[in-house]
C-alpha cells in the first residue's frame, strides 16, 4: 500500500487530527513541532531530530536539472527520497520510478496525488501532502490508501473434492469489514492459491462475520502484502494480511486474531492449463469460493467442473520470498 505524508510548518492541532484519524504514515515538521504532535498519537516525526532524521534516514531533493535527477535516483538506491521542485510539472517521475522503489514526491492537491501513484501502473512509494485545507487531507487518504497492488486472478476447473477426516484449521479475523467476492488467497502450493471468501454472506446457520476468512489447514500458504507468502500457522495478532477481491484488487488488512480449531476437513482440487492445485478448507456450508463476477459457491455444493477463482505463479518459496530455484510441491 501506498505511504502518506502530511507536510506541516506551523503545528496546528486539526491538520495533525484529521491526518492521523485519516491513516497518514507520518508527519514531515521542524523539530518544534515534535513533542506537540507525539503528545496526540504514536506517528513518526519526519524531522532533523525525529524519528526519521533529514539527510540520513530521508533526503529532501529539490529538482532543478538533470543533475538533481542523478542525485535523487543514486540516493534512492538505499534511502527514503521526497522529491520537490518549484514547476511540479518538470519531476522526471517515470525516470525516478524506474531506478528506485524509495521515491516521495511532493503534492499539494488530490490530482498531483492521484497522478503520482499511478504513473507507470507502479507509482512513487509514496506522497507528501501539503496543504492546509482538512477536507483535502481526508480525500486525499481515501484514494492513495484504495489503491494497492493489482492481482491477475484466474479460473480453477475443479477436478475432484475429497472428505478428510479431522484437521487443525484456522480462521482470520481482521480489523476490516470485508464483502462478498472478497477475501483471500489460500492454497497448499505457493503456485497456486485459491481465492476464499470472507464469512459475509447471510445464511441459516450463524450470523454472518465480514471481519472473518476460514482459511484452512494450519500448513496452508496464504498470499500476503508486498507479493510475500506465509504459513497460517505463522499468522498473529497486529500482522499485515492481504485482502482481495473478485477483481483481482487488493487492500492491506490488521489480523486481530487468529483461531485454530480442530474441525472435519475437504481436499478440494482445481487445474488450470494441465497443472494440478489443491487446498484444504473446512467442511462447512459457511466455507465459499468466489467465481468470475463475485458469485460464491459454498465448498459442500462444490463439483466437477465448477469454476473458481484463484491465483498462479511459478513455485518456489524461501521463507516466503520468492526464488529461482527448482522446489516441487504436491
Amino acid at each position: 500500500m501506498k505511504e502518506i505524508i502530511l507536510k506541516i510548518n506551523e503545528y496546528k492541532k486539526e491538520l495533525i487530527t484529521t491526518a492521523l484519524e485519516s491513516g497518514y504514515d507520518a508527519i514531515l515538521t521542524n523539530d518544534k513541532n515534535i513533542e506537540k504532535i507525539k503528545g496526540l498519537a504514536r506517528i513518526n516525526v519526519i524531522s532533523e531530530n525525529g524519528d526519521l532524521k533529514i539527510n540520513k534516514d530521508v533526503f529532501l531533493v529539490t529538482i532543478k536539472n538533470k543533475e538533481d535527477e542523478i542525485r535523487a535516483a543514486e540516493l534512492g538506491r538505499k534511502n527514503m527520497v521526497i522529491v520537490r521542485t518549484t514547476d511540479w510539472n518538470i519531476i522526471p517521475l517515470e525516470n525516478l520510478i524506474a531506478k528506485s522503489d524509495n521515491i516521495f514526491v511532493e503534492v499539494d492537491n488530490i490530482e498531483k496525488a492521484k497522478l503520482s501513484v499511478e504513473i507507470l501502473e507502479k507509482g512513487v512509494r509514496g506522497i507528501v501532502l501539503e496543504t492546509n485545507d482538512i477536507q483535502t487531507i481526508i480525500d486525499v487518504a481515501k484514494i492513495i490508501k484504495k489503491i494497492g497492488t493489482k492481482i491477475n486472478l484466474i479460473e480453477f476447473s475443479i477436478n475432484k473434492i475429497e472428505k478428510l477426516p479431522l484437521g487443525d484449521r484456522v480462521c482470520i479475523d481482521t480489523c476490516s469489514n470485508m464483502y462478498s467476492g472478497q477475501g483471500m488467497l489460500i492454497g497448499n502450493s505457493s503456485s497456486g492459491l485459491f481465492l476464499v471468501n470472507s464469512e459475509s454472506e447471510e445464511n441459516p446457520y450463524v450470523n454472518p462475520r465480514p471481519f472473518r476468512v476460514n482459511a484452512g489447514g494450519v500448513h496452508s500458504y496464504i498470499l500476503m502484502p508486498e507479493n510475500k507468502t506465509s504459513y497460517l500457522s505463522e499468522l498473529k495478532s497486529g500482522t499485515n494480511c492481504l485482502i482481495v477481491n473478485y477483481k483481482g484488487e487488493t487492500e492491506i488488512g490488521i489480523i486481530g486474531r487468529v483461531k485454530i480449531e480442530k474441525r472435519p476437513m475437504l481436499l478440494i482440487s482445481g487445474k488450470y492449463e494441465g497443472n494440478e492445485y489443491t487446498v484444504i478448507l473446512q467442511n462447512a456450508e459457511t466455507i465459499k469460493l468466489v467465481q468470475a463476477g463475485g458469485k460464491t459457491i459454498s465448498v459442500v455444493e462444490l463439483k466437477q467442473g465448477d469454476k473458481v477463482l484463484g491465483y498462479i505463479e511459478k513455485a518456489g518459496r524461501h521463507f516466503g520470498e520468492k526464488i529461482e530455484e527448482k522446489i516441487i510441491e504436491k
